[in-house]
């Protein structure tokens, strides 16, 4: 078998019932359905950690968050882990990254004057970056520019245009951004893609990281008006729980769903909106892939960092340890491998198992750091004789520890999870548990439970101890390195 092709692709915040297979599913995504058809869906995937830095890092190293300890944006990354893009680059692949990895690199590796040392928003060491777009959307802007826009307000691009009044039975989130369908981030990313692949020599390694749709939350007519809000169901409520972490978390402004129900609906029409706009830019990529003949020989393997609460539990954003945050799609399509089409998987896998895949599929070995297991048996249409019956994930809130009153090392959260329930263990607080079985939209968070005691068992084989790491307190800010400090 010739050496494959890699189109590795990944969704920011990108739900996984987004792609679910069920009839009373709201948001059309025709070229990732048709991508899963021709290839494996794996309908029971999570990532390991959030927000976008630690869960790449997870992604990227094949490491769970408590070996890395790339806790937070910001947190370096230890230059001691190799990456997925270095172990291609050492199998004679040149690692293309469009978009970002939003990786602040290992501050003893470099002189205390890099600009690296200034964001979160540096590059996983091993890729050669094609096209950056960081915060600041700049190459973004001046595409624009080229395009006949006036990019001095560039703020106007990230909001809906404000002379637009909002229909009755509309929500804020409703109005058009002020551009075209074919002028997005989405569609710039993926045709600087295309046209890099217009002149490049096989075998060919690409990372495409696709911001949409990641807040803000404004997409384009028509994507903005496609979906009804009277259309989507209705946001889970929250428990009411009396738990500290659930508290703190729900106090943060920043995390709060919109109070008025129409914008609550309203948000989750417009992100459906935005999925299908990333959707179509997909499909035209993919469609690049067949029209040229490379589709046999490339492995197209699309994932996300993390979800998105989506108002859910009354909550926005991608924290805490929820489903919605974690569960997130993964889909594979080779061609040459003769596997079979259209497979849904329905054991667990998670991003730890990317890294091991794709060097797994190109026949090259798997670093002995790999915590994930490859899942090319299941792409062959094969069981493997051993698999995880549970997933896990984490969650380091120690950038809040002034306003949760807990010591920095104490401000993390393991969550260990079957089919049957879910244990989220606290370092520094009470745990609770999830009857999935009577309790499947984790609405009845439990102090007490006949199942904790075994869970709780399996977490702590399943843990090992790590001491921390001497980089786990440093954050990457634009006014230099800081070191995050215990509360008074």
């Amino acid at each position: 078998m010739k050496k494959p092709n890699i189109l590795f692709i990944t969704i920011d915040q990108l739900r996984a019932d987004c792609l679910e297979t069920r009839s009373e599913r709201v948001v059309k995504t025709p070229h990732l359905d048709a991508l899963a058809a021709q290839g494996v869906r794996f309908a029971k995937h999570f990532t390991q950690a959030s927000p976008c830095g630690p869960s790449r890092a997870s992604l990227l190293t094949g490491t769970y968050l408590h070996t890395h300890q790339s806790v937070f944006n910001g947190t370096p990354l230890d230059n001691k882990f190799t990456n997925i893009a270095k172990e291609f680059r050492g199998a004679d692949y040149d690692p293309l990254l469009f978009g970002y990895t939003d990786t602040t690199i290992d501050p003893r590796t470099t002189d205390e004057n890099d600009p690296r040392l200034l964001t979160y928003e540096g590059h996983l060491p091993g890729f050669n970056v094609v096209l950056p777009l960081p915060d600041d959307r700049d190459s973004w802007y001046q595409w624009l520019s080229e395009k006949g826009h006036d990019i001095s307000d560039k703020k106007k691009f990230l909001k809906g245009t404000e002379e637009t009044e909002i229909p009755l039975g509309r929500g804020k989130t409703w109005p058009p951004s002020p551009y075209e369908t074919d002028e997005t981030e989405t569609a710039f990313v993926v045709g600087e893609v295309i046209d890099r692949l217009e002149n490049l020599h096989e075998p060919w390694f690409l990372h495409v990281s696709i911001l949409r749709p990641h807040p803000p939350f404004v997409v384009p007519a028509p994507y903005n008006d496609l979906y009804n809000p009277a259309d989507v169901t209705e946001p889970i409520t929250p428990s009411g729980s009396d738990h500290p972490f659930i508290e703190s978390l729900s106090t943060i402004d920043f995390f709060k769903a919109p109070s008025e129900r129409i914008d609550r609906l309203q948000l989750k029409a417009t992100y459906y909106g935005m999925v299908t706009e990333v959707d179509d830019q997909i499909g035209r990529l993919v469609g690049f892939l067949d029209q040229k003949g490379l589709s046999e020989d490339t492995i197209v393997l699309v994932t996300s960092d993390h979800g998105e609460l989506l108002g859910d539990h009354g909550l926005v954003s991608k924290f805490g340890f929820h489903d919605q945050a974690f569960h997130i799609p993964m889909i594979i399509r080779y061609p040459a491998l003769g596997g079979p089409k259209g497979l849904i998987i329905e054991e667990f896998t998670e991003n730890v198992d990317v890294m091991p895949t794709l060097l797994d599929l190109a026949e090259l070995s798997i670093p002995t750091q790999c915590e994930g297991n490859s899942v090319r048996t299941f792409l062959e249409g094969r069981k493997p004789t051993e698999w995880r019956k549970t997933v896990h994930w984490e969650f380091d809130f120690r950038v809040f520890a002034e306003r949760i009153g807990l010591p920095l090392n104490e401000c993390r959260l393991i969550v260990r999870r079957d089919d049957r329930g879910k244990l989220v263990h606290f370092l520094g607080m009470q745990d609770i548990f999830f009857d999935l079985e009577t309790d499947e939209h984790e609405q009845d968070p439990l102090f007490e439970h006949s199942l904790m005691e075994r869970f709780s068992s399996e977490l702590s084989e399943w843990l090992p101890e790590i001491p921390e790491s001497p980089l786990v307190n440093f954050l990457a800010t634009a006014e230099g390195m800081v070191t995050l400090k215990n509360p008074e």
